[in-house]
């Protein structure tokens, strides 16, 4: 079995975690291996996305978009009908899980590169993309039932505006505009850095995924079982988007695991102040300590092995 190094990371910090070792990242560290994965990831797609055609671009992003609109309104009739939930707490872990995780995202990048199987590079603006369909649905869900509330102005700030989307989002534009020979000069630290400063982030976000185990009891059988059900379900659905956009089939192996992943930054963020009534910490819990370390040890493996015959 070909294990790839990020991974055995990831399990160190889950394994201090579990032992209750000292063992967490400083918070300043945390927060700037946070800003600098995004920021690399939109220049590294900047630079690739100046090499095509913005407009064929464009169409292939059309059925990813509808993957973002598509999940969360899958994923809201299962958690009122058969998980019995309040609209509120349905409304915002549909939100979670239409989004995306651009950590998940970037052990998928470092997996595939690992593995020497080519993907179209310009993937990131994808992510950008379908970090606010997810939230627009489970706002409009929340509403809807007459829940939810916050400014429109505020809303649309954490929508448009959050941290994820500014930072992946200018790296797309900065590496668009100075293209692989502008970018050049400042790869050592974004390019060549980059699976080092992943491998330190997988360290905490294990640390963190085995401390939320012990919220597993408040989440009861079902969620757990959405956990890890649901995103198969968004493999499975992300790989026919990316067939439908013609891409490659390592690009078709990263949006099925886009369609796996679960946010746990931007759509927070954006659920605190539109839907105030939900249980957030359910969301948060699933996302990190049932999805994510799903995705990571088994998920990305998985959807690489089947797509790939």
């Amino acid at each position: 079995m070909n294990l790839d190094i990020i991974i055995l990371f990831f399990g160190l910090g889950a394994f201090a975690g579990l032992v209750r070792t000292d063992m967490r990242l400083p918070e300043g560290l945390y927060e700037t291996l946070s800003l600098y994965l995004l920021l690399a990831l939109g220049l590294k797609g900047g630079m690739e996305l100046a090499r095509f055609p913005i407009g064929s671009v464009l169409l292939q992003a059309i059925p990813v978009v509808a993957l973002g609109v598509l999940l969360p309104l899958l994923c809201y009739p299962v958690l009122r009908r058969l998980g019995r939930l309040p609209v509120a707490d349905s409304a915002s872990i549909a939100a979670h899980y239409g989004s995306v995780s651009v950590a998940t995202f970037a052990v998928g990048v470092a997996h595939l590169d690992s593995l020497g199987i080519a993907y179209e590079a310009y993937l990131p603006v994808f992510v950008v993309l379908l970090e606010m369909p997810a939230i627009g649905v489970g706002i409009w869900l929340a509403r809807r039932a007459g829940i939810g509330h916050g400014g429109s102005a505020s809303i649309a700030h954490e929508i448009f505006l959050n941290k994820g989307i500014l930072l992946m989002g200018g790296g797309l534009l900065i590496g668009a505009i100075a293209g692989p020979e502008g970018v050049e000069p400042i790869a050592p630290v974004f390019v060549d850095l980059f699976k080092g400063a992943l491998a330190l982030f997988l360290v905490e976000m294990g640390f963190i995924a085995a401390s939320r185990l012990k919220d597993l009891r408040e989440l009861g059988v079902f969620l757990l079982a959405f956990g890890t059900l649901m995103p198969l379900t968004g493999a499975f659905l992300g790989a026919l988007a990316g067939t439908l956009a013609g891409l490659s089939p390592g690009g078709v192996i990263m949006v099925a695991t886009l369609g796996a992943s679960a946010s746990y930054i931007a759509v927070p963020a954006a659920m605190r102040i539109a839907i105030p009534e939900a249980r957030h910490h359910l969301s948060i819990t699933l996302s990190l300590a049932i999805t994510f370390p799903f995705n990571v040890l088994v998920g990305i493996p998985l959807y690489t092995n089947l797509l790939m015959r």
